[in-house]
């Protein structure tokens, strides 16, 4: 019973050694930090914004930005209204 437990434990710190500095598992991507809003619409073409973010205008307001908190966090400088909406068009 107490060579199992070794063995698993050096399995465990084998297996950990060798995935140490590997890279992150597929799907994830870091956010972007983009330099202006014709290279973030690109990516996002009705703007990206914060969760529970509405669209301050004298029109008709954007609806169909992607909500998503990390690439807007990353790109408030873009969000020249300050309205939780960042490069919203129509």
């Amino acid at each position: 019973m107490l060579m199992r437990r070794g063995l698993t434990g050096a399995t465990v710190a084998a297996l950990l050694l060798a995935t140490a500095g590997t890279t992150p598992s597929v799907g994830y991507v870091p956010t972007k930090r983009y330099r202006n809003c014709r290279a973030l619409n690109r990516a996002y073409p009705h703007g990206v914004g914060r969760p529970g973010a509405r669209d301050k205008t004298s029109g008709r307001p954007v609806k169909n930005f992607r909500v998503n908190r990390s690439v807007y966090t990353q790109n408030t400088h873009l969000d020249r209204d300050h309205d939780g909406v960042a490069c919203e068009k129509h």
